[in-house]
């Protein structure tokens, strides 16, 4: 028989016959689960989480809190099945394991929250989006200029951030114009997503492959071309469905608060401390970006203590030297009121995911799944397939699954599994962070129907930019990763 079908007949009879499986030890003393009572109650919890996650635009309910729970409910029941052998505290070790791992990325993302929240707050984006819609440009030149801003910017910053400030452009410019709205959301989203898997900083996935030693700082720009035809080839298709034309320019003019060039410059002295700890001195990244936010710290400490404000009256707008003159409105700068608006639903969220995913793999879901799409599938197709599923779940649980599988696999590989999992969420509005965004900054215009309909141009993208990479990173796919 065909050991896919032999694998999905064993899992579907002990599906319909639970009490016939029962956990039994293997070799190293840690019980097989996976066909047990506690297996499967696993397997049914963290699906259920799921669900209730990708339902968030409807019930509302915050994605990390059912994932929290379930995390909870999955460790707790795997220490329930240790609980009467003498072995229960390789429980606690793996907990701890999976808690270190999310850890170090947890303080990655707030250092770098943190410091897009306060150029945030300093007017970066706002003064950004003025200052395009001011221009004049027309509908094509702005759905190309944005998309383009779109796949620079989100390798510095993220997707997400990149996609909130380049969709707040379209809609000032082109609120009359639902279908340009519609079209350039698509291409925002593509190319957010295509320009951060190129970048250790630019998506969670890549910098959970950067994290985990696979693949260094540099190596990640191999994949530069592939992401820009995964970007182009769509794009290219759309820019014919945009009407043409210009929408009115406006006048609104809006100046970066004090400090903010600063910041800018602080945000890349910290990215660059991360990459020569990473590489220079062999430290986790994480440490550099700490580090980096010692910086904005010190430099928010000279802020708050030469604050200064003019008249209410007053007739500037912005900033004059070392004087902040919007009156009374102008409040101080406080670096714990940006560290507090980090993104906290997201980073629990994680916390959640690298748990479930985590007792999923310690109950021994990761190695069945590793064995079946890895060995009896091939690398090649295992990884296209990751991309595909990560437009339906995220791409952090995915992703995360994958590292704890730990498959063998060459140089080229781990580049494929990172560009296919970071632009594979593209196919469908709801696939990236991104996407789900700028359905509700865009509600009415962009949804999830209106980007189905350029799916088959995206996945040709998609689908291009992998036998590019095969292609022109050949070479790569002969490197082994020990």
């Amino acid at each position: 028989m065909n050991p896919l079908l032999n694998r999905l007949c064993i899992a579907i009879a002990g599906l319909l016959l639970p009490g016939l499986s029962i956990a039994s030890a293997s070799s190293d003393g840690s019980l097989d689960l996976t066909g047990s009572v506690v297996g499967y109650s696993a397997l049914t919890i963290f699906v259920i989480a799921y669900i209730v996650v990708m339902s968030e635009e409807f019930t509302h309910l915050r994605k990390s809190k059912p994932v929290i729970l379930a995390a909870g409910l999955i460790w707790a029941a795997i220490a329930a099945a240790y609980s009467g052998t003498a072995d229960h505290h390789i429980v606690e070790s793996a907990l701890r394991h999976n808690l270190l791992e999310f850890s170090e990325l947890f303080l990655f993302l707030l250092a770098a929250m943190t410091y897009v929240n306060t150029m945030d707050e300093r007017n970066v984006f706002e003064a950004l989006r003025s200052r395009l819609v001011r221009k004049g440009f027309s509908y094509r030149s702005l759905f190309w200029l944005t998309g383009l801003l779109a796949f620079f910017l989100s390798p510095i910053l993220d997707n997400l951030t990149t996609a909130l400030v380049m969709c707040a452009v379209l809609l000032a410019v082109g609120k009359d114009n639902a279908r340009f709205v519609s079209i350039g959301c698509i291409n925002i989203v593509v190319a957010a997503n295509a320009g951060g898997a190129f970048s250790p900083f630019g998506d969670i996935t890549t910098l959970m492959v950067w994290q985990k030693g696979l693949v260094d700082f540099y190596t990640f720009f191999l994949l530069f071309i592939p992401s820009v035809v995964n970007f182009l080839v769509p794009a290219a298709f759309m820019h014919f469905a945009i009407p043409s034309g210009s929408p009115v320019a406006t006048t609104e003019q809006v100046i970066m608060r004090r400090g903010a060039k600063r910041i800018m410059l602080l945000f890349a002295c910290t990215i660059a401390t991360a990459v020569s700890f990473h590489n220079f001195l062999y430290l986790p990244p994480f440490l550099g970006m700490m580090t980096g936010l010692a910086f904005l710290q010190f430099f928010g400490f000279y802020l708050k203590k030469t604050h200064k404000t003019l008249p209410a009256d007053n007739k500037y707008v912005g900033s004059i030297g070392d004087v902040t003159p919007v009156g009374s409105q102008e409040k101080m700068f406080d670096f714990f009121n940006r560290l507090a608006r980090a993104e906290w639903d997201t980073l629990l969220f994680f916390y959640g995911v690298v748990l479930c995913v985590g007792g999923l793999g310690f109950i021994g879901y990761l190695e069945m799944a590793s064995e079946t799409l890895y060995i009896d599938a091939g690398p090649t197709i295992a990884n296209i397939a990751v991309g595909v599923m990560s437009a339906i779940v995220d791409n952090i649980p995915v992703m995360f699954a994958v590292l704890s599988m730990n498959p063998a696999m060459e140089l080229g590989q781990w580049l494929l599994v990172t560009l296919t999992a970071g632009v594979g969420g593209s196919l469908l509005s709801i696939g990236s962070a991104a996407g789900v965004a700028l359905m509700g900054q865009a509600r009415g215009k962009y949804t999830f129907f209106s980007h189905l309909k350029w799916t088959p141009v995206i996945a040709l993208g998609y689908a291009a930019s992998i036998m590019v990479h095969m292609w022109l990173n050949a070479d790569s796919f002969k490197v082994p990763i020990t």
